[in-house]
C-alpha cells in the first residue's frame, strides 16, 4: 500500500512539473515579431519597389538554399528573424514597406544599408556618397510606429507586452561608410560612443512605446569577414590575431560593444519591473564559430561559399556573388561565410540557438 502512495505521489509531482513547464513555454510564445536592423536581417524592404539587376542580392543564387530563388534577403536562405519566427509559430516577417501586408504578426523594419545614424551625420564627415539608402534608426521607428497605430490603434500596451523585438544590429554600416571612405579604425573609434548613444535612444523610445521584451545585437566580428580580410591584406603579421582575422577592425566591433553592453544594462536597471532587455553578442558567437568550426560543422570560415574564385578568400569586390563570374560552393552548410559580407544560412541557424538558448544572449530568449 506504502509503495502504491509512492507511485501515486511521484506521478502527482510529475505531473504537476509537466504542467508547470507547458505554463511557462505558453507564457514565452509572443503573439508577433518586430524586427529592426540592416541587410543581416533585411527580408525585402529593399525590393518592395522593384528588384533593380545592379543590386546583387536580387540575382541568383541569393536564396537557393530554402526558398529555391532570390527574396532580398542576403543569404544563400533564411536569416535570424526567420529562424525565430519558426522557433514562436509565426509567419516570415513581412517588409514594414509592402503594400496592403497583415501585420498583426509582426513586420520587419530592416533594410539594407541601414545605420544607426542619419543622413545629416555622414554629411558633416564627408561622407555622404557612401551612404547609399536612408533607412536609419529613426526612420525605421517611424515606419513601426506607423504599423502599431494601423494594428492596435490606441490600445498597444498588451499587445505590445507580448512581442518579440529585435533591435538591431545597428552600427556595422556606419563604420563601413568611414571605413571604406578613408578613416582609420583609430579615426571611426571617435564616433563610437555617438552611434552607441543613438541605439540606447531608440531602445528608450521602444519601451516608450509599449515595447518589453527587446533583443539588442552587437556588432559582429568584421576583422574575420572575407571583404575586410581582401581589401585591407596586410604582409604584417601582427596585423592579424591567432585565428587569422584582422586586429584592428575587430578591436573597433569589441569597443562598440563593450560601450552598448553598459548601455542595456543602464536601461535595464530603469526598468528592471517593467522590461527584459536582452544583449544578444553577435561577436562572440561568430568568433567562436571561427575558432572552433568543426563544432558548428565548418570546414570553411575564411573562404566566401559565393564568389569567383579569386584570391585566398574567394572574394572579389568587382566579381561578387550574384555578379557575372560569380558562383556558389557546393556545399553552403559546410561555410560561415557566404558572400564575403553576410553568413549562410547554416551560420544563422546557429547564431539563433546561441541567442533563444545562451550562451550568446543575456540573458538568452527562452527563460524559465
Amino acid at each position: 500500500m506504502g509503495s502504491h502512495r509512492t507511485t501515486m505521489a511521484s506521478a502527482l509531482v510529475l505531473a504537476l512539473l509537466c504542467a508547470f513547464c507547458a505554463v511557462l513555454a505558453a507564457a514565452q510564445n509572443y503573439s508577433a515579431i518586430f524586427n529592426f536592423g540592416d541587410s543581416i536581417t533585411d527580408t525585402g524592404n529593399l525590393c518592395t519597389n522593384g528588384r533593380p539587376s545592379q543590386i546583387t542580392f536580387t540575382q541568383p543564387p541569393y536564396g537557393e538554399t530554402y526558398f529555391g530563388s532570390p527574396t532580398c534577403r542576403c543569404s544563400n536562405g533564411r536569416v535570424v528573424v526567420d529562424f525565430l519566427c519558426d522557433r514562436f509559430g509565426l509567419p516570415f516577417l513581412q517588409p514594414s514597406k509592402s503594400s496592403n501586408a497583415d501585420f498583426k504578426q509582426g513586420a520587419n523594419m530592416a533594410i539594407t544599408g541601414a545605420t544607426a545614424m542619419d543622413a545629416p551625420f555622414f554629411r558633416s564627415l564627408g561622407l555622404s556618397d557612401k551612404i547609399w539608402n536612408n533607412g536609419p534608426i529613426s526612420f525605421q521607428l517611424q515606419w513601426f510606429q506607423q504599423i502599431a497605430t494601423s494594428v492596435c490603434g490606441q490600445s498597444c500596451k498588451s499587445y505590445l507586452a507580448n512581442s518579440l523585438f529585435v533591435f538591431g544590429e545597428f552600427g556595422g554600416n556606419d563604420y563601413n561608410a568611414m571605413i571604406f571612405g578613408g578613416y582609420s579604425t583609430e579615426q571611426a573609434r571617435k564616433y563610437v560612443p555617438k552611434i552607441v548613444n543613438t541605439i540606447s535612444r531608440g531602445i528608450d523610445k521602444l519601451i516608450a512605446m509599449g515595447a518589453t521584451d527587446i533583443v539588442v545585437p552587437g556588432v559582429l566580428p568584421i576583422g574575420c569577414f572575407p571583404i575586410y580580410l581582401t581589401i585591407y591584406q596586410s604582409s604584417n603579421n601582427s596585423d592579424y590575431d591567432d585565428l587569422g582575422c584582422l586586429n584592428s577592425f575587430n578591436d573597433l566591433s569589441t569597443y562598440h560593444n563593450t560601450l552598448l553592453q553598459k548601455r542595456v544594462d543602464i536601461i535595464q536597471s530603469r526598468h528592471r519591473k517593467t522590461a527584459r532587455i536582452m544583449y544578444a553578442d553577435f561577436y562572440s558567437g561568430v568568433y567562436d564559430m571561427v575558432r572552433n568550426p568543426q563544432n558548428y560543422g565548418f570546414s570553411s570560415v575564411f573562404e566566401t561559399c559565393c564568389g569567383s574564385g579569386g584570391g585566398k578568400y574567394n572574394y572579389q569586390n568587382s566579381a561578387r556573388c550574384g555578379m557575372q563570374g560569380a558562383s556558389a560552393c557546393a556545399s553552403p552548410a559546410s561555410h560561415l561565410s557566404w558572400d564575403g559580407i553576410h553568413l549562410t544560412e547554416a551560420a544563422y541557424k546557429q547564431i539563433t540557438d546561441g541567442w533563444l538558448k545562451g550562451p550568446y544572449c543575456r540573458p538568452p530568449i527562452l527563460h524559465s
